[in-house]
Formats: structure tokens, sequence, C-alpha cells
């Protein structure tokens, strides 16, 4: 019997990755540390056998190959994924998503692997684009450590695929939002308000602006790109055309929530934490020369999170 094995596969584009892999009836291999799982979700799934469940983290060399036996293929989405986190300690960062993904690596050639689809970032990846929309050609400038960790992964990722035939893709994503998400300007919004809901705190000045991609549409671009007969190492932003600016959000969630004379508090600055990217818009055209494109706009997307969120 061969598995298809989820790193992350508890935590929020994880477990609809696993989700969509139960559906399609393939046997499925969740390996999680539980450092930030999307609510109990995946204990329904062991409990009902519809996956195996390894409890392990992706810095453990040994823990990372036995859970590639008999594996066909890879959805590395286990990440630490903060980018504000990253800089106050950058070398956790690196082990976690540089050294993770080596050793996801590393085991995917001494266990014959086909395939791995890996979590990659678009906006953090390029930092302060020249070009926006922003194509797959541009420069990486990361000024994140986060940026730089995803970045060192593609560079690896390209290496081993050239060197021991690995089949790789890297996912270079927007801002992915949606149910079980449980970080992001949406779900921290939301939650300030309702916990105040005549002030809300916006971090930066309220302008920036950037691409953001519903989670459905994301793990239809995900499964859209796996079914490609991509060889060696390739990447593909995965976004929507569109972006929206930070107050622009606000206004939407006050709107949703019936709130009335909200007052905006700004901390100021152009970005909102150290290695924000006040603009970021991916360019998609690669992925659309394919066949796939987005379904849902931005604005609809975020009225059925909160809709999610407010139960």
């Amino acid at each position: 019997m061969s598995y298809v094995l989820v790193t992350g596969g508890a935590g929020f584009i994880g477990s609809h990755i696993v989700d969509r892999l139960i559906n399609r009836g393939e046997e499925v291999v969740i390996l999680d540390n539980l450092s930030s799982p999307a609510g109990d979700y995946y204990k329904q799934l062991v409990e009902n056998k519809k996956v195996k469940f390894i409890k392990g983290d992706i810095r453990d060399a040994e823990t990372v190959l036995e859970a590639c036996r008999d594996v066909r293929e890879i959805f590395h989405f286990a990440a630490d994924p903060r980018v504000d986190a990253s800089a106050a300690d950058p070398v956790k960062n690196f082990m976690i998503n540089t050294l993770g993904t080596l050793n996801i690596l590393e085991a995917s050639r001494k266990t014959d692997v086909n395939k791995i689809i890996f979590a990659s970032s678009g906006g953090t990846l390029y930092g302060e684009a020249d070009i926006l929309p922003t194509p797959e050609t541009a420069p990486l400038k990361p000024v994140s450590c986060y940026g730089a960790s995803k970045a060192s992964c593609e560079m690896y990722c390209s290496a081993y695929a050239q060197t021991y035939g690995l089949n790789i893709i890297s996912c270079r994503f927007a801002n992915i939002f949606g149910p079980r998400s449980t970080h992001g300007v949406i779900y921290d919004f939301y939650h300030k308000l309702i916990n105040k809901p005549d002030e809300l705190k916006i971090l930066g000045d309220g302008q920036q602006k950037k691409s953001y991609l519903y989670i459905d549409d994301c793990i239809d671009a995900v499964f859209y790109l796996k079914e490609q007969n991509i060889k060696g190492f390739d990447f593909f932003n995965i976004g929507s055309e569109e972006w929206i600016t930070v107050r622009e959000i606000a206004d939407i969630i006050v709107d949703m929530l019936g709130l009335k004379n909200v007052r905006y508090v700004f901390t100021g600055g152009r970005g909102g934490w150290a290695g924000d990217i006040p603009k970021m818009l991916l360019d998609i055209g690669k992925i659309k020369r394919l066949g796939w494109q987005p379904k849902i706009t931005i604005a609809e997307g975020i009225r059925r999170f909160i809709k999610y969120l407010h139960g």
C-alpha cells in the first residue's frame, strides 16, 4: 500500500489538503507536531480511522524518514508561518522551515517519493518588488527571515530535483484565508471587533494593499498543479488578480457585523510589523496558462469567512 503524506496536516491549509485527499479515496498520513493545529478537527479523522496520524517534528530527521516509508507523494505544508515572529527568533524559523524541508527532501530521495508539493510564499519571497503584479521571474529579495527561509527551501528543492531526480512543485501563495485559519488580518480584525466593537486597532497606516485568496480556490489550485505532468522543479504564483487595502478589509468586516461609528486607530508606518510588505500583488499568468483561475472574489471570501467565524 502506498500513502500520501501531508506534513502540517492538522494545520490550516494542510487540513483542507487532507480533506480533499480523503474525498478522493487516498490513504493519508499526517505528520504534525500540533504546535498550531486548526482546532481538534484532526482528532475526528484519527478516531474515524480516515488517516494515520504521526505526532512528530519535521526538525527530527529520523521521524521524517519513518513517516516517508511507503509514501509516493508529499504535500509539505508544515512550517513556522509567522513572519513577525521570525524577526524575534530567526534561528528557530530557519530550523523549522529550512532544516525541516531539507529533512523532507533527504527522506524523499531515500524512500523514492515520486512527487512533492511544497508550500512556499509569494509576497515574502519577492520582498518589495519593483514590478506589480509580480511574476515568477522577479528576483527573490526577501525582507523578512521567514521569506529568507522559504527562498532557501526553494533553492534546496531545485538542487534536489536536479541532483536526485525528484519532482517538486513550489506553490508561491498569496495571503490564504478562510475556515480553520487562526491568524491573519481578517481573523485578527474580527476578534478585535467582537471584543471591542467601538474601536479597531490597525497596524500600520491602513493603506497596505495586498492580494488574498480564499481557501477553496487555494486547494483547487494546488490539486490542479498536482495533476499536471511537471517534471523536475517548478514554481507557480497562486493568488487572485485583485488586491485590497487593510482599511477596506476593516470596512467590510465592520459592515458584516452591523457595527456603527467604529473608530480606527492606526499605529502608523507603511508596514504593520518588521518584515511586512506594504504592497503585494502576484502575477498568476503562469498557472492561468495551464488552465486554472480563481473563482471567489476577495470580498466574497471575506464574507464567507466572517460568517464561519460568527457561527
